[in-house]
């Protein structure tokens, strides 16, 4: 028996970590052509990668230390860390003049985002009963897509007209810095509401004398079990988990290597080199965020009706033809609107499979008693993928041209397809425990 009221409340205030995770993402795709400028680095692409993997970095901190922390400390104290995180992040960001100081601000709120990203999921995951669970985890996914959109109508209205020169001036002056500083308000909101959601069940221990039900019990016994294993992370590791490992690690790595997450990162280049100027850019760039959400609500529908198994080979599959075509597109240098609709149909294909479900299948497969390090172990990976897929666009870019960098992702999810076919197994309506 539960309280849905609660249970929503509970499951969306987790889920704010979901939005900074998205807004601090992307936020600095927008403020990009104006920090360069305004630090010096517009014709260094090591200083440009620096600034665009220093988060990424943070995330996998972030990512490391939060499943030990969460099985020594529990759930609820690292997310409020990680609202601290954000919120000092945030100020620090558009504060700073110092370039170095710059990247520890974005460190830390990497670090934020690496905790988050491990603990939100899972959080929701373990508060929530098997037949809706997977709609609730994928309430974090609609969270962070929330917060990619959000950052990009924050870039949109806060960079003035670029053919404009007193216009340029105070974006490269202050414009950056107010896309840092807007995080500022849902991080506080966040680091607030945080103290009013309860520990996870999983860890906190359940006596057995209060418990009448044989499923409870067995969910008591596991959840002490999760608590006292101290040796979770080497048992990890073990010939008991290697396959169901493997799987959690596979599935990080390409919802990241599938490659839709450089258009958010890298958007300047592509849509310039799809023939908008900086001005369309942001206008598509606002586009591809809304198709984002909208899709990702289709996703909440899809992922208790079809299940995840089903949605994970759609999303390899799909992505593979589109970028296959999109490849195609840049090598013929086909311009204008055929190019949106292609990115937008690889946003959305993304935003109602891989997106969601990955983080669903993540909290789902692994048992309590290794959960937490096998979360933190999975995000680990998922954000090695994304920091070496953020580094390696611009040298693929530039070395292979767009034709074929998008092709190699076609060829990844490809390959992902067979894997998953072979390897995917379905956990729509399953206990955790099961």
């Amino acid at each position: 028996m539960y309280k849905k009221g609660f249970l929503y409340f509970i499951c969306a205030v987790s889920a704010m970590g979901g939005l900074l995770f998205g807004y601090d993402w992307v936020v600095i795709g927008g403020a990009k052509p104006f920090y360069e400028l305004y630090f010096g680095i517009a014709d260094s692409p090591v200083m440009q990668g620096v600034a665009m993997t220093t988060a990424l970095i943070g995330c996998l901190v972030g990512a490391m230390v939060a499943g030990a922390a969460a099985d020594r400390y529990g759930r609820k104290p690292l997310l409020t860390f990680s609202a601290v995180l954000f919120t000092v992040s945030a100020i620090g960001t558009g504060l700073f003049n110092d370039f170095t100081l710059f990247n520890i601000a974005r460190f830390i709120g990497g670090v934020g985002i690496g905790v988050a990203s491990a603990l939100a999921p899972m959080y929701i995951a373990e508060v929530s009963p098997a037949e809706i669970r997977g709609r609730m985890v994928s309430l974090n996914q609609m969270t962070i897509v929330l917060g990619i959109l959000a950052a990009q109508i924050v870039n949109m209205l806060l960079a003035r007209d670029t053919n404009v020169a007193e216009s340029q001036a105070w974006n490269v002056a202050w414009g950056w810095r107010w896309m840092f500083w807007a995080e500022t308000v849902p991080a506080a909101l966040f680091l607030v509401m945080s103290f009013f959601i309860p520990e996870s069940p999983v860890y906190v221990k359940v006596k057995s004398e209060r418990v009448k039900s044989e499923k409870y019990n067995l969910f008591a016994a596991s959840a002490e079990q999760a608590v006292n294993n101290g040796n979770s992370f080497f048992s990890l590791f073990t010939k008991q988990y290697h396959k169901v490992l493997l799987l959690g690690l596979f599935i990080a790595v390409f919802q990241q290597w599938c490659g839709t997450n450089v258009i958010f990162n890298y958007a300047q280049e592509i849509f310039v080199g799809a023939g908008f100027d900086v001005d369309g850019m942001f206008i598509n760039i606002v586009i591809t965020g809304i198709a984002n959400v909208l899709f990702t609500f289709v996703a909440l529908y899809t992922i208790e009706k079809w299940g995840r198994r089903t949605l994970m080979l759609i999303g390899a599959g799909g992505l593979g033809l589109i970028y296959l075509t999109l490849g195609t597109c840049y090598f013929f240098e086909v311009k204008g609107v055929m190019m949106v609709a292609l990115v937008v149909s690889a946003i959305s294909v993304y935003a109602m499979t891989l997106g969601p479900v990955t983080w669903t299948l993540l909290a789902e497969i692994f048992p309590n008693r290794v959960r937490g390090v096998a979360m933190a172990t999975c995000t680990f990976a998922l954000w090695v993928g994304c920091c070496t897929l953020t580094f390696s666009f611009p040298s693929m870019n530039a070395a292979l041209g767009s034709s074929g960098t998008f092709w190699i992702y076609a060829a990844i999810c490809t390959f992902a397809f067979v894997f998953l076919w072979r390897n995917c197994p379905e956990t729509k309506g399953r206990e955790l425990e099961d």
